[in-house]
């Protein structure tokens, strides 16, 4: 049997002139995959585009709670990303902020919302951008192959549960 595609099952979806969503789905529970987006020592083990790895990983995880990721890439290039967090529903939903370090564009909405069905869940992400030049010059970057990359990597991590449902 053949393997996808590297981020093959990723969908990048632009729903109106300021958002993208994108879609992935898990074969894990919801509280699961919840799980892997909301404590540190799960996000490193998949946050990222391959060869590129977190070296910070601050979360408060409450309403008005800061975020703080720093990811090293292979060639040692890092990338900050910061938010806040403005809900916390564990384990369905998370809407936070999020700006990159160093991007003038300012930041962005983003609202996961997390669906699941027989045992796979299905994860929804929308960010919602100011303009429509901004979600334009986001998808001009090589975002879709790093988040496909991520996500393929969070499916790997998933997979590693254990009998009770924990990750090991």
């Amino acid at each position: 049997m053949s393997r996808p595609a590297p981020g093959e099952g990723l969908s990048v979806t632009t729903p109106s002139d300021t958002e993208l969503v994108l879609t992935r789905t898990f074969d894990a529970s919801r509280p699961l995959v919840f799980d892997a987006f909301t404590r540190p020592e799960l996000l490193r083990r998949w946050h990222g585009a391959r060869g590129w790895h977190l070296v910070v990983c601050e979360i408060d995880l409450r309403p008005g709670g800061t975020w703080r990721f720093v990811s090293r890439g292979p060639d040692g290039a890092e990338m900050g990303l910061s938010g806040v967090y403005h809900e916390v529903e564990p384990p369905y939903r998370l809407v936070q902020t999020e700006l990159h370090t160093g991007w003038e564009a300012g930041e962005a909405l983003v609202t996961t919302v997390f669906d699941e069905s027989h045992g796979r869940t299905t994860m929804n992400t929308t960010v919602r951008y100011s303009s429509r030049e901004i979600r334009d010059s986001v998808l001009r970057t090589p975002m879709k192959r790093g988040a496909g990359e991520a996500y393929d990597r969070l499916a790997e991590v998933l997979s590693e549960t254990t009998p009770k449902g924990d990750l090991e």
